[in-house]
């Protein structure tokens, strides 16, 4: 049904109120024209032809005095339909105004117009004097009946795809006033109303063939035949009120699988409506919320950003574990930004850490924090990492030989690399904390790191590191026992020649680098 209705909109927009009336016609005339022909066959009459020729003219008058006037209401939705510069919150309103003059008039004329449908029928049929009255009664409770069945479907139905086409790419619907939370009391009055309309006909047919001579199964037969008459009436009544709830069922299916891109249409000023734009706006924010994490995991580590969103704070709170520790320096730094802008020294530095990065992050690493011109990354925190002295090695070898093919000899870099205790938590306090390592086992990475400058390795790792890997690289080199600034005993350090480190295993993340 809703099909028909967007198809009418489509094609007729500037003239939709038109296209709607003859609609609703076809589709409410085989309830009407039932109600006609029973009381024909019910005054034993055969003038059934003359009673469906007189109940299609009420039936269009009294559906024109209800669809088509309207006042200003009609005229603004389709002179925006026209594209005329009409504001689309003006015509959004303008079709909840119209809606509910529908539906004010629907109640108003109905049950005088069946009544007159009614007594005209009964004086084809040959009725006359009280059995009109009757009829005239009859056709009043009737028609206000068949109002409150079609009423809000109907208007819902026929003012939804122009609703739509209001509230499409924009939120104006999310934020307007819902004046009338009514769905359930309008479905309820509907179900009366269908009773009472199928408890008329039924009665009116059960005794015009006599049902009590016949016996139960007639009763049956009568049931079917109105079903089979008038459903298709009430299904186009009611289906549209099923819409709003397929939409939500759908949306809720497509936010479950990540997909943010549709809106749900807010096309009632019911309490369907108001659940519609409640489903908007947590879409909305739920699109701010992945918005957000991507900002967050763009500044911060994406695996601390990660744990951070999975558990809370709690990880933070302080571990005890081992780790390797890898600094990171650019060689003679210092010169080149005396000589260069500030703009090309942040190039400079973007351009290694293009580089360092991912690679880090690929051999299961977290990138602790930028040092001006270097960086301090661990392994195996905050996430445990298998083997994360060689996933170390290894990322070092591939930082150095990528900078190597990128820069040739215009930037060196000194790396140093420790493995340890530490405690892994935060420091700070109130608003702002960070996460960092706290033992001595950064201060010894970073001492190793300066110590490059006096072995001339691009790569130095500590007796602890070279002790902690599962997989000894080849070029290892042992340059002795040095001394380290604040360290009372000498530490053994160990070079390695990343053009003859060949393939070194980064451990169980990515699997080895060449």
């Amino acid at each position: 049904m809703e099909r028909i209705w967007q198809w009418a909109w489509d094609r007729y927009k500037s003239r939709y109120s038109w296209a709607a009336w003859l609609l609703t016609f076809l589709l409410a005339y085989p309830v009407y024209v039932a109600w006609s022909l029973s009381i024909v066959a019910f005054e034993k009459s055969d003038r059934y032809l003359a009673a469906a020729a007189v109940t299609v003219v009420i039936v269009l008058a009294y559906l024109f005095t209800v669809v088509i006037p309207g006042g200003k209401d009609p005229r603004i939705i389709e002179r925006w339909a026209a594209g005329e510069d009409v504001d689309r919150e003006a015509a959004l309103r303008a079709t909840y105004d119209y809606g509910r003059k529908l539906i004010v008039r629907g109640l108003s004329f109905t049950f005088p117009w069946v009544a007159v449908q009614f007594i005209v029928v009964g004086m084809i049929a040959g009725a006359s004097g009280s059995r009109l009255i009757q009829y005239a009664v009859i056709g009043a409770i009737a028609g206000t009946a068949g109002q409150l069945i079609t009423n809000h479907s109907y208007v819902e139905s026929t003012l939804r795809p122009a609703r739509a086409a209001i509230v499409s790419d924009t939120e104006i619907g999310d934020y307007l006033p819902r004046p009338r939370p009514d769905f359930g009391t309008w479905t309820n009055a509907a179900m009366l109303g269908v009773g009472f309309a199928f408890a008329v006909v039924g009665a009116i047919l059960g005794s015009v063939l006599d049902v009590a001579a016949h016996g139960p199964i007639l009763a049956m037969l009568i049931g079917g035949v109105l079903v089979l008459v008038v459903g298709p009436s009430l299904w186009a009544a009611y289906s549209p009120l099923l819409q709003p709830i397929r939409d939500l069922a759908a949306g809720t299916e497509r936010v479950a699988a990540g997909d943010f891109s549709q809106r749900l249409p807010v096309v009632q000023d019911d309490d369907l409506g108001a659940l519609s734009a409640s489903f908007n706006r947590m879409q909305a924010g739920l699109i701010e919320r992945r918005r957000l994490q991507a900002a967050f995991g763009t500044y911060v580590d994406p695996v601390l950003a990660a744990r951070l969103l999975e558990q809370g704070d709690d990880i933070f709170t302080g571990e005890r574990r081992e780790v390797t520790v890898m600094f990171i320096d650019i060689r003679d730094f210092t010169p080149f930004a005396e000589a260069n802008t500030a703009e090309d020294t942040v190039a400079r530095l973007n351009s290694l850490f293009e580089i360092v990065v991912p690679a880090v992050f690929d051999a299961g690493g977290h990138i602790n924090k930028f040092l001006g011109d270097g960086a301090m990354v661990v392994f195996g925190a905050p996430n445990d990492l298998p083997d994360h002295a060689d996933a170390a090695v290894a990322a070092a070898v591939l930082i150095h030989r990528l900078v190597a093919e990128r820069f040739g000899g215009e930037l060196r870099i000194g790396i140093g690399i420790n493995t340890g205790k530490v405690i892994a938590g935060t420091i700070g306090a109130g608003s702002h904390l960070e996460f960092t390592l706290i033992g001595d086992t950064t201060n010894v990475a970073a001492r190793v790191e300066q110590l490059t400058k006096t072995t001339g390795d691009a790569i130095l790792l500590t007796q602890q590191t070279v002790d902690a890997l599962v997989s000894r690289p080849p070029g290892l080199a042992d340059r002795g026992a040095h001394a380290l600034k604040g360290k009372s005993a000498p530490m053994n350090v160990f070079g390695l020649d990343p053009a003859t480190a060949g393939i070194v295993g980064i451990g169980s993340r990515t699997g080895p680098v060449h």
